[in-house]
């Protein structure tokens, strides 16, 4: 990994953020991606265009270096037992129930029951010791590392797997070049994950992704993964791509990206994350802001993540407002673009319940210019998952 993985923000000078290097960095360079700064890493926005990265994926296979993202282990010298009682303190999921190799989305809580991240927890026995595996995303994962570790009982211990990459392979055809690199990935279904090896090199691999598109997440160390990439993308089905079509896809998949569509100040049933309360947790109520999250839930919240589609060709952005008849703010769009697959514009935005009806009729305000908007359910674009037996 690069040594610029090792510096500290607090090194920086005032006011100037340290900007990190991927393991993959000179990778990307050599095949023309476009470097920008995101979550504090230099990272590739695109390769040869985002609408046709973006439509690749959708049709075959890309491959995506989500290497700033925060691979996190904890073990606990009294077992998993401890450790998960109190992470459920901060997490609404059936962490206990999990089975083993089995991921959970999950939401880490404030004390008010707002949303600090979003994530995905996996429990899993490797070399005969059982712990848990975390993948948090990248612009907030020393934060949320700082906040687990004051969690968690002194006697846990939680390891940041900085020495990893993490490559996401998304797509349709991400299980037939895959399986003839690592043979056994296809019998992985949707959520679940296993241990693996290339070359003597292991890998941990999990079917999953953030794109709606059937893939895998591979966690390879970061030392052996130019390799890898390299022949991934010999593969005919698998080409790289870049954030932005990593951030379309999502936005056509319906899913939300922290620091955009989630914050603090958001709990799970407005962000329309009601899946991630666990029946069993709902009964005990005993994770943050429970008696807030739970009164919403029963009562419905002021506010509730809405899917829209956009009239005309304009896609309206981030920041948008969403405004009533006599012009007043009432709302405001917190993921918007273009969304190649359907040939039009769509976006995602916090409207007031009772306008949070598929079919309700808004308008949106972006610059001056109003344009029309209607609440649409999501996903935009249908999932393609495999839940039970691979293709």
């Amino acid at each position: 990994m690069s040594d610029a993985t090792d510096l500290n923000v607090e090194d920086a000078p005032e006011g100037q953020e340290i900007i990190q290097t991927l393991p993959l960095d000179a990778w990307h360079r050599a095949r023309g991606g476009r470097m920008v700064p995101f979550a504090g890493y230099e990272m590739p926005v695109q390769y040869e265009g985002i609408m046709a990265e973006h439509l690749w994926t959708r049709e075959s296979a890309g491959l995506f270096d989500v290497s700033h993202m925060g691979q996190v282990v904890f073990t606990g010298e009294n077992g998993l037992g401890p450790v998960i009682t109190a992470l459920e303190k901060v997490l609404p999921g059936d962490i206990a129930g999990l089975g083993d190799r089995k991921n959970r989305y999950s939401l880490l809580l404030s004390e008010e029951g707002g949303i600090l991240d979003d994530l995905m927890v996996t429990k899993r026995t490797l070399d005969g010791a059982e712990e848990l595996y975390m993948v948090v995303n990248g612009a907030t994962k020393y934060d949320d590392i700082a906040y687990l570790l004051d969690v968690i009982p002194d006697d846990a211990t939680l390891n940041l797997l900085d020495d990893q990459a993490l490559l996401a392979l998304q797509g349709p055809k991400a299980v037939d070049a895959l399986a003839r690199i690592v043979p056994g990935v296809e019998a992985l279904v949707f959520m679940t994950a296993a241990d693996f090896a290339w070359n003597d090199v292991p890998l941990w691999i999990s079917r999953s992704g953030y794109t709606g598109e059937d893939g895998y997440e591979i966690s390879i160390p970061a030392e052996h993964v130019a390799a890898f990439a390299d022949l991934l993308c010999e593969q005919a089905e698998v080409k790289p791509i870049g954030l932005g079509a990593r951030d379309s896809l999502r936005l056509e998949a319906g899913l939300p990206l922290y620091g955009h569509d989630l914050d603090p100040e958001t709990t799970p049933v407005m962000a329309d994350l009601g899946f991630a309360l666990a029946k069993k947790r709902r009964e005990a109520a005993d994770f943050l802001g429970a008696e807030r999250i739970l009164a919403e839930r029963e009562n419905g919240p002021a506010v509730k993540r809405v899917g829209l589609t956009v009239a005309g060709r304009q896609p309206v952005r981030e920041g948008a407002s969403v405004v009533a008849g006599d012009g007043s703010v009432i709302g405001r769009v917190t993921s918007g673009g273009f969304a190649p697959s359907m040939g039009a514009p769509i976006a995602m935005a916090y409207v007031p319940a009772e306008l949070a009806a598929p079919g309700t009729a808004v308008k949106l305000l972006q610059r001056g210019k109003t344009h029309d908007a209607t609440v649409t359910a999501m996903p935009f674009v249908p999932h393609r998952y495999v839940r039970s037996g691979a293709k």
